[in-house]
């Protein structure tokens, strides 16, 4: 019945009874959202590195790739967990 009612509001320009947030939730579910993403694409490119590092064995250049791959993967990871904590550092103390 309320979520009917702030449609109806919002369709007729009377908004009411609608959650306000402050803009640092919004900024921190933004930025934790992305980090999220970036990460799970961080690990999962470890991983598929990882699985040509080992079905590669024989071919030097596919290994080298997948060590490349993986050498990055670790770096961006990294440099991934250093912003979040900045992050949380810097809107912690606004």
């Amino acid at each position: 019945m309320i979520i009917m009612h702030n449609i109806a509001g919002i369709l007729t320009g009377k908004i009411e009874n609608l959650p306000m947030s402050k803009p640092e939730a919004i900024l921190v579910n933004g930025l934790s959202i992305f980090y999220f993403v970036v990460g799970v694409v961080a690990v999962v490119t470890i991983i598929i590195a990882g699985y040509y590092f080992v079905v590669g064995g024989n071919n030097p250049s596919t290994v080298s790739k997948a060590k490349t791959a993986v050498l990055y993967s670790v770096i961006g990871l990294i440099i991934i967990i250093v912003a979040f904590a900045i992050t949380r550092f810097v809107i912690g103390n606004i």
